[in-house]
Formats: structure tokens, sequence, C-alpha cells
């Protein structure tokens, strides 16, 4: 059965299928093209008859998640508004193995020093988007080390690897597409990944009455690997055999890359972040800013709360007003407001706006650095200003002009501006007041050629 951008994997429908099974938020997902894989078409029953608990693991690979990661925190708190309660788990023991899906060679080992340190950050990171608050819905951060850290191999092979056969694993798509790679191939470490991540869902399920992983499509073997592992084990207890808790679901949603085929929230310089340490609010502003017109309305549906009625409507104004980037600008400050706050969004809108020509002189210094990060800049002594420098000198020792005499010829002409405003006297003179945030000036020739003046 398909549907648009959703694949259901059981065919046919399980009998006994009625339209009670449907679920306004499964249909919302569906709407957005955000439900691609479910395991079992029940879930929307389960959905229907109380709140349920819910996981998406993270590896720390990073002390952040990047904008990667954002669909699926999203599709988190899409749960947890209809009343779930979600479980970010963070890999402190999948992590120290790497996952093989889908990758070209294997990951570098961590130790555990900097897994530790990653998942600090990590948890700060999902913070911004999941109330962790108190509370039948309150979110909650689970370590996966915890489940291994007293288990020895032994426990584990005669546990967990004698539900798996070799033959069923082999078939999984992501260790096949590793298998097939003659030089690289697949080490018997991360082979094992999908185990430990079956295992996982095996101890949320117990612990937590977890009942559904979610995922990017990439991840489908990995969680069908923990549905089977929960059916098999419980299948064993007489206690249980007859309880529908014991039920566990899988749900993946699309991978998401840029029209050039590139995984989604990689650029040419690295990943874009969602800490602010590590990317600025204005860069992460920026990035969504210049989202091609061919994808925009994808990412309005995936990564935003819009209403999709609201977005066709910004798709439609990319068809018939590009120059205007209403859908770009709509992303922008949806996706920062959600990882940075109102604040954020703000600021990041004025420092767009400086870009511009706009008034630049409120800016604190941390932005206007953010926004000139790419223009030539200089460093001059503040005692200079305490008789005022001549703004044709300053011209000249930054290399705006080669000479006095261009500049004089330019100034009045109306090309050279201070701080963006047009200065026409040849005679000006930049003081302290001239400074913003008492830190740095900016001074421009033409409309493009900006150049970063910090006193020091």
């Amino acid at each position: 059965m398909k549907s648009g951008n959703f694949r259901l994997l059981v065919e046919p429908l399980p009998l006994g299928y009625s339209r009670d099974m449907e679920n306004a938020l499964l249909s919302d997902l569906k709407s957005r093209g955000i439900l691609y894989q479910l395991t079992d078409e029940t879930l929307g029953q389960k959905l229907n008859q109380g709140p349920i608990t819910l996981y998406c693991g993270f590896d720390p690979t990073s002390d952040s998640l990047h904008v990667g990661s954002l669909l699926p925190l999203i599709t988190l708190r899409r749960f947890q508004q209809a009343g779930h309660r979600p479980i970010v788990v963070l890999g402190g023991a999948t992590g120290l193995i790497g996952d093989p899906s889908f990758k070209a060679q294997e990951r570098a080992l961590q130790t555990e020093e900097q897994v530790e340190h990653n998942l600090n950050g990590i948890r700060k990171v999902a913070e911004r988007f999941l109330d962790f608050g108190p509370g039948p819905t309150g979110a909650i951060i689970v370590n996966n080390r915890d489940f291994y850290r007293d288990m020895n191999v032994l426990t584990f092979l005669r546990e967990v690897g004698k539900h798996f056969t070799i033959n069923h694993m082999v078939q999984k798509d992501s260790v096949r597409t590793r298998m097939d790679d003659r030089e690289h191939g697949i080490s018997y470490t991360e082979f094992s990944y999908m185990l430990l991540q079956a295992y996982d869902f095996y101890r949320l399920h117990l612990d937590h009455g977890c009942s559904l992983q979610i995922g990017a499509s990439d991840q489908w073997g990995n969680i069908t690997a923990g549905t089977d592992l929960i059916r098999r084990k419980l299948a064993h207890r007489d206690e249980a055999k007859k309880d529908s808790n014991t039920h566990a679901y899988g749900l993946t949603h699309p991978l998401i890359t840029r029209p050039d085929g590139v995984k989604f929230g990689k650029t040419e310089s690295g990943a874009v972040w969602l800490s602010s340490e590590k990317t600025s609010p204005y860069q992460l502003y920026q990035f969504f800013i210049g989202s091609p017109d061919s994808v925009v309305g994808t990412w309005l549906r995936f990564l935003t709360f819009l209403p999709v009625s609201e977005i066709e409507k910004l798709e439609a104004l990319v068809l018939s007003e590009p120059e205007k980037k209403a859908a770009q600008i709509a992303l922008a400050r949806e996706v920062t407001r959600l990882a940075h706050g109102e604040d954020a969004v703000a600021r990041a809108e004025a420092a767009t706006r400086a870009l511009f020509g706009a008034e630049i002189k409120s800016l604190d210094f941390e932005t206007l650095k953010e926004i000139f990060s790419d223009a030539p800049a200089s460093t001059l002594e503040a005692s200079r200003l305490e008789s005022g420098v001549s703004l044709i000198d300053l011209l000249t020792e930054t290399g705006l002009f080669q000479s006095k005499g261009a500049a004089r010829k330019e100034i009045p002409a109306g090309g050279v501006y201070l701080n963006n405003e047009r200065i026409t006297d040849i005679g000006h003179t930049v003081t302290r007041e001239s400074l913003i945030s008492n830190r740095a000036l900016v001074i421009r020739k033409g409309k493009k050629n900006y150049h970063l003046v910090k006193f020091e």
C-alpha cells in the first residue's frame, strides 16, 4: 500500500481494520509527507486509546545536534503536543560502536570521555525542543550506556544474540550495502550495532512502557530488529501473551537531502549546528533563508508547525513572486524560533536588514562580527579616536581605496558609507561616538564592498 511518500510495510491490512484506527496526528504526518514507513497500521488505534511513550535515539558524535536532526526532534515534539511522552535516548553505548547505516566506511571510535562530553551538549539542545517538566507528557532523557554497564558479553549473546539469525541480519539494506563494499566491508563491531539498538527498544519497553520508536528511513532495519526482539522475548512469557501492551511499533520519516543530493544539514564548510556556540542564530537563520525554491515547501511541512493550508499559500508565492522569498523567510523565522527563541529571531532579522543598508548602530558587537565575518577587517588603536580619525585616512588604510585622491573623488559622489549612512563630506572625522557597541564601525564603498574596523 502506497500513498504519496507514505509506505506501509504491512500488506494486506490487518483483519478487522476500520476507520477508528485512523488518528489525527498520523493523518497530519501523512499530509506533511513525514510518515514514510510504518510497521503496523493499528498504531492509529493505539494512539486513539490513550497516551503512549515513544523514543528516538541520537548518537553523540558531536557535542551538538545539527539541522539534520531537526525532523526527528520536531516529530517528537508533535507527539508530545498530542499528549504522548517522548524519550530522547542518548547513545552513550552505541556511540562507542558507530552505526553502519548507509555509511561509506566505519566511523572512528570515540573515548568514553568524548562521548560523555557530547552527551551533555546534546542534552542542552533537546531541552530547547521538548518539555522536560513533570507530568504524564514530560520528556525524559535516557543514556543507553546504563543498559550495558553491568552486562558482560556472554549475557548479551544469550539474552539478545540468540533471537537473531545471521541470515536475517545480512538481509538488512544497511548491512548488505556495506558487505558489498569490498574495500571497506563491515566490521563485527558495527555488525552488532543492530542488536544493541534492538535491545535499547526492549529495555525502554520494559522500563518505561515505550511502544514506539521513530527515526529516519535509514534506521528501518534497526527499528524492526527492536520490534522483533520485543515480540520474541515477550511471547515466551505466559502473562504477556494476551497483553496488548507488549506490541511495539516502528515509524520512519524520509531522509532530507538538498536538491543536489547532499544530506540535509551539510554544507561545504561542514554541519549547521543547533547549538548557538557552534552556529549562531543569525547563521542558522541565513541557512534557511538560502533554502532553494524547489525544496522550501517540503522543509516547511517537515520543520514547522504552520498549517498545511498556509504552507500551500507560501508555495504559491514561490511561483508568483520568488524574489520576495516569503516561504524562505517564514521557514527561517519558525526554525530559529524553535531552536533559539523569539529574541534570537529579532536579532537575526535586524542583522539581515543591516546587510541591505538598514540602521546598524543598535547591533551588539558579537552580531556585528557575525554579519561581517566574511568581510575584510582591520584592528586599529582606540586611542586614535580621542582626537578623531579622518574618514579619508580610514578608507585608504583599510584598502577600500588605493589613494586619498580616489577617496576624495568618491565621497561627494555618494559612494561612501559609514555604518550604512552615506557620507558626502570629504572632511568627515570619525570619533568614538561613531562606534557600534563602543567597539567597531563599518565602512562601505558602493553597494557591496564592506570593511569592519575594530578599535582596541
